[in-house]
């Protein structure tokens, strides 16, 4: 196993990967971890969003209260690789459907991405959470060096 060039895991996690988010539990419970869909560009932040359904809601509460998280991407074929960021909250708001879809078409044709930014947004009882967080620390592993 050999650790990423700084560009090679910006590179790697700019790919569409599905990340796992983690986020500090509430005290006496453990951390609370979700796949995720996000956007980035290498040297930029991450970005993605979660409307309030199911645990969204105490998940975007923890998130706030932390002020950092975990997000990890693996190559899912053999070799394995994988990037974990350690990430700070930089920015929390109510995202723009521009925003929203930038981050859809990285995993789905454009049709869907539409239809998927819609069926969110069209929920008057589902509030979509856009949030920014700027990496801190990288770890990095490459199986096939």
């Amino acid at each position: 196993m050999a650790k990423m060039t700084e560009q090679e895991r910006e590179e790697f996690l700019a790919a569409p990967h599905v990340g796992v988010l983690s986020v500090a539990g509430a005290p006496g419970r453990p951390p609370t971890s979700v796949p995720t869909f996000y956007a980035y560009e290498p040297g930029g932040e991450i970005t993605m969003f979660t409307g309030t359904q199911r645990r969204a809601p105490k998940r975007i509460d923890l998130i706030k209260a932390a002020g950092v998280v975990t997000l990890v991407v693996q190559r899912e074929e053999m070799p394995p690789a994988y990037v974990t960021v350690e990430a700070e909250l930089v920015s929390v708001g109510k995202p723009t459907p521009e925003q929203m879809l930038t981050i859809a078409r990285r995993y789905m044709p454009e049709e869907h991405a539409q239809g998927y930014v819609q069926t969110e947004l069209g929920d008057p009882e589902n509030i979509v959470t856009f949030f920014t967080f700027r990496p801190t620390r990288w770890f990095s592993s490459d199986t096939s060096r």
